[in-house]
């Protein structure tokens, strides 16, 4: 019988395979012994004689006993180089191993045949909870197009490098992360951010490997080796999240090496004084606890699977217990709860100052960052065709604004209260008429040169997503945004928060997370992984928003949602929940299996046969109740179509319904 939390815990670490459909070789053995078995049985009733049914009995016994046996002695050399390391599963070897040396060669084979369609059925449903796991490291691809001088060479992926050109068809897999330097198709990205819809791409798009081009053929510059890619981290921590495992596993593991030999006592004192060994045998049966040994794992790997296909990359199983305790939220505005999708809508340059100049130099300067007013300023720069300039000395100051050289002239671009820091002085009525916007100011040289004003929306569906976590306990839900105020309450209007903050530096959301904690919260941050570090790390968890394609999110998060769906969230507490209701599920039954088993072996009811057949069944039952997990999510995509129905009417609209502001002046009251 296979060690079926091994199995789930540390089968990735191998080529992944459909355990299936594959065709093992103790499979051939163990129907080859079924055979003997029933000839054996239907031998006693034709043959006067007992020794040619016994001796067809005794091989059918080390046909079907020898896997059981083996992989017993397999797992106790392997852990044998542990200190204090046991395992349960020999006491199955055991009780094979009574029977057959007392000459009970039809109990043993039988026993040990029901021990083994038992560990089949097991590992079958298993393998399909870790099917969605299994299939993203399964996409990653292994031949590329090269193009050299516009001649194409096929390749394997794990060859190319940094600058090379790759052709990729429809109908193939995306070999790199890069940049398309020619075409335009439909992208299925679902393996990597879970999003249910493809994601239209063109020239000088990201794009990332193991995506699938669809429809029209791409010429794609490789940005990152296939090892680095965002796929590459993504199966790598995937790996990772399987193979860790919860404080409830880690004591099981820790008092293993004292159960086995207590179970030996035991039916060493049955022995001695019933004089029963078929008593024992039933007993070492009974007290395998394999079942209660994949309670947990068989439904984390579950839960995982089911967050990895809805694109929640869960790094460690602990960090799915501490979601379901979650009472606070901390939220960045930018990209979290709006769209992201920033537009220049203003550019109001100081007199004698030009537009297109004002322009030039805050496009110039943010061409160098990620953040999303930088791309957004970029892309206004290109679409108004302006040529920008080379920056010398650039510098990001997180959560401020930055700074560089042009032409030899110091230039600055960022927050307004940075800008006066850093000695500029600023017109008083400036930004009297920013309104709701979001202003980037800039200065040159010293001196005031104008704001570029941006305007963003709040994502549909984000008071709806917010009012479920309050549904769901987070009694404290707060937006901590380094905008100015009238921009952040314009986006809290329609939210159901309990408080927001704006113009707050990096280190007033690690207050503010530090506060929630002193009052005795658990608190989630979510924000974009870049600007949020201090308050990410201060976090009971933190959750980084569309981390697909950012190592820095990937990297300074404990869950990274690949897409920036804010439906992730309410999924991840409830997923959390329920992994834990199944699991407490799981040990409740085998407890009650346990001492019903116990009760009616006191009795007399119970024999090695039948001991095997429940000892299997109750393992089974548990794997086929954790699996249910892995269908959590499953209505997502549905939702989010509805969402994009909603979004594209809502742009219809001419007139917006403005709602009274639900502000608390205190963010942690």
């Amino acid at each position: 019988m296979n060690d079926n939390s091994a199995t789930i815990q540390a089968g990735f670490g191998s080529t992944p395979r459909d355990e299936r459909t594959r065709l093992d070789p103790h499979l051939i053995v163990v129907m080859i012994g079924t055979v003997t078995l029933l000839c054996s049985v239907l031998a006693y009733q034709l043959f006067e004689t007992p020794e040619q049914p016994a001796m067809l009995a005794m091989l059918a016994a080390l046909l079907l006993g020898a896997p059981v046996v083996y992989d017993a002695a397999i797992g106790l050399v392997q852990r044998g180089k542990e200190a204090g390391s046991s395992h349960m599963e020999e006491l199955v070897a055991l009780a094979v191993l009574a029977s057959f040396a007392s000459g009970q060669y039809v109990e043993a084979a039988a026993v040990a045949l029901f021990m083994v369609l038992a560990s089949l059925i097991e590992n079958r449903t298993a393998a399909g909870a870790r099917q969605t796991i299994e299939s993203l490291i399964r996409i990653t691809p292994s031949k590329a197009r090269r193009v050299v001088d516009d001649h194409e060479t096929e390749v394997a992926a794990t060859d190319l490098v940094p600058g090379d050109t790759v052709l990729v068809a429809p109908g193939d897999n995306v070999p790199c992360d890069g940049v398309i330097l020619d075409g335009a198709s439909a992208l299925d990205e679902r393996s990597i951010t879970g999003e249910s819809l493809p994601v239209d791409k063109r020239r000088n798009d990201g794009v990332f490997a193991g995506s699938v081009n669809q429809t029209g053929a791409l010429r794609i510059r490789v940005e990152k080796p296939i090892a680095d890619s965002t796929l590459g981290r993504v199966q790598s921590l995937i790996v990772q999240a399987a193979s860790s495992k919860t404080p409830i596993t880690r004591m099981l593991d820790e008092y293993a090496g004292y159960y086995t030999p207590l179970v030996l006592c035991i039916a060493g004192i049955i022995v001695f004084f019933t004089r029963d060994l078929d008593r024992a045998i039933s007993f070492l049966l009974i007290a395998c606890p394999c079942a209660i040994i994949i309670a947990g794992p068989t439904a984390l790997v579950a839960a995982l699977s089911a967050a990895a296909r809805v694109g929640v990359l869960i790094k460690s199983v602990t960090d799915i217990e501490v979601a379901r305790k979650l009472t606070a939220i901390v939220l960045d505005k930018t990209g979290t709860l709006t769209t992201g999708n920033l537009a220049v809508t203003r550019l109001h340059p100081v007199a004698n100052t030009d537009p297109a100049h004002l322009l030039r130099l805050a496009a110039s300067l943010e061409q160098h960052s990620r953040h999303p007013i930088a791309r957004a300023v970029v892309a206004m720069a290109q679409r108004a065709r302006i040529d920008l300039s080379a920056v010398e000395d650039f510098e990001e100051v997180a959560g401020h604004g930055v700074r560089g050289t042009l032409d030899g002239r110091d230039v600055m671009a960022g927050r307004h209260t940075w800008i006066r820091e850093c000695g500029v002085d600023i017109p008083a009525n400036l930004l009297a008429d920013a309104g709701s916007m979001s202003v980037l100011l800039v200065a040159e040289r010293g001196r005031c040169v104008g704001w570029v004003g941006l305007s963003d929306q709040a994502r549909d569906g984000a008071g709806r997503i917010l009012n479920g976590l309050r549904d769901l306990g987070l009694q404290q839900r707060i937006m901590v945004t380094g905008d100015r105020r009238g921009p952040a309450e314009h986006i809290a209007e329609s939210l159901d928060l309990t408080g927001m903050v704006a113009e707050a530096l990096p280190g007033d959301k690690l207050d503010i997370v530090r506060q929630l904690r002193q009052r005795g919260h658990t608190v989630a941050v979510v924000g974009d992984g870049v600007n949020d570090g201090p308050a990410l790390a201060a976090a009971d968890l933190s959750i980084a928003m569309g981390a697909a394609g950012s190592d820095v999110a990937i990297n300074a998060a404990s869950i990274a949602l690949m897409n920036s769906q804010l439906n992730r969230l309410p999924f991840l507490v409830r997923l959390s929940r329920v992994t834990t209701h199944v699991i407490r599920q799981n040990i409740v039954f085998v407890m009650l299996y346990i001492v019903t088993m116990i009760v009616m072996l006191t009795v007399g009811y119970i024999t090695p046969l039948v001991a095997a057949i429940a000892h299997g069944l109750s393992s089974i039952v548990v794997v086929f109740n954790s699996a249910r997990l892995s269908r959590e999510g499953e209505d997502l995509p549905l939702l989010e179509c509805a969402e994009r129905d909603r979004a594209a009417q809502a742009t219809k609209r001419t007139e917006r319904v403005r709602l009274m502001p639900v502000v608390s002046a205190d963010p942690v009251a």
